[in-house]
């Protein structure tokens, strides 16, 4: 028989509510900050927008941060000494399996083909399953990004 946990020592559905942020680093900041712009459409923070903990880190170049559509930040951390992402992407990243955006299910080809006309590296797919639709491909830094949407009525 399982013992019911000490609630003083663990945290309960609930305890967590959302992503605060994803922290990423970057070797090519204006690369990123145009895949993570200007393909992806994600809002840049400016001024007043940005966290007052990265204020100085912004002004000094080394940070840059977007809003996901849902709240969520996504810090982009200069790191230009950051080694080049492995040959095979695939061994790309050992700890972190992707990072997926949803999309409308009506605006799921419009982003295929944007992300082809941007000659972006895709990794597979589009795909189709009972959960809905993907696309899987590369940031600059050989990140694994995923658009996604619901079976469309779903």
């Amino acid at each position: 028989m399982l013992s019911s946990p000490d609630l003083n020592t663990v945290l309960v559905p609930g305890h967590l509510r959302r992503v605060h942020h994803i922290a990423l680093n970057v070797h090519d900041l204006q690369a990123s900050r145009h895949f993570y712009g200007a393909i992806l459409g994600l809002h840049e923070l400016t001024g007043e927008e940005v966290p007052t903990t990265l204020r100085s880190l912004v002004a000094e170049g080394k940070v840059t941060n977007f809003v996901t559509p849902d709240g969520t930040v996504l810090d982009l951390f200069w790191e230009p000494e950051l080694p080049p992402p492995d040959q095979d992407p695939q061994r790309a990243f050992t700890r972190a399996n992707h990072l997926a955006f949803d999309i409308n299910p009506q605006l799921f080809d419009h982003a295929v083909e944007v992300l082809k006309r941007n000659q972006v590296t895709i990794d597979h797919g589009p795909v189709t399953r009972p959960t809905g639709r993907g696309i899987y491909f590369y940031d600059p830094d050989g990140f694994l990004i995923e658009i996604r949407c619901d079976p469309e009525g779903t």
